[in-house]
């Protein structure tokens, strides 16, 4: 496990972590920044650095207390895979706090302390306890998954059973025929 000031390039960590091949990595890459650019996502794997985001997750925490969670994931995001800066560096991540209006020390506590931990703790139990093992991993209503990067066609057939489910959870196999009572009466 990398500490906060350690980096790796990310061939490396997937040659040495994962036991991917060098060439095998390039082409996954390939595959991911191709998908990105489909999606108008300029990643820059050249300039990505591998390290831990523990305080990272403690800053998404914070983010979300002043209701911005989606813009510090958006911006973690954008640091990380496009801007190659070191999402586990302090200052770093100090600047992508200033710079959604929380402030500068509140954001140094947070990053810097364990005051946060448990609930980094808890998302991580939670993950491990629903079978996740690495990111990106998308849990949709609680009942499916979508690991990795994956062609737009499979989030669409996801959602779409899901949303299914979730308009009409019951099958009826009643036929629609037969008397049925609601708040106002009964009809046959």
């Amino acid at each position: 496990t990398l500490d906060a000031n350690s980096t790796q390039d990310t061939i490396r960590y997937f040659r040495e972590k994962k036991g991917v091949g060098e060439a095998q990595a390039n082409q996954m890459l390939a595959q991911v920044t191709q998908m990105g650019k489909g999606a108008g996502i300029d990643f820059d794997f050249g300039k990505t650095l591998i390290t831990n985001t523990f305080s990272a997750h403690r800053l998404l925490h914070l983010a979300k207390k002043h209701n911005k969670s989606n813009e510090m994931e958006e911006a973690l995001f954008i640091a990380h895979f496009i801007d190659g800066k070191n999402v586990g560096d302090t200052e770093v991540l100090i600047s992508l706090a200033e710079n959604l209006g929380i402030d500068k020390d509140e954001a140094r506590e947070a990053v810097t302390s364990d005051q946060l931990d448990y609930e980094v703790n808890q998302d991580i139990m939670e993950a491990r306890n629903n079978g996740v093992s690495g990111v990106p991993f998308f849990v949709l209503n609680g009942k499916y998954a979508v690991s990795g990067a994956q062609p737009v066609e499979v989030f669409e057939n996801a959602l779409q059973q899901t949303y299914k489910e979730t308009v009409s959870p019951f099958k009826d196999l009643s036929g629609g025929k037969g008397a049925s009572c609601d708040a106002d009466g009964c009809s046959i």
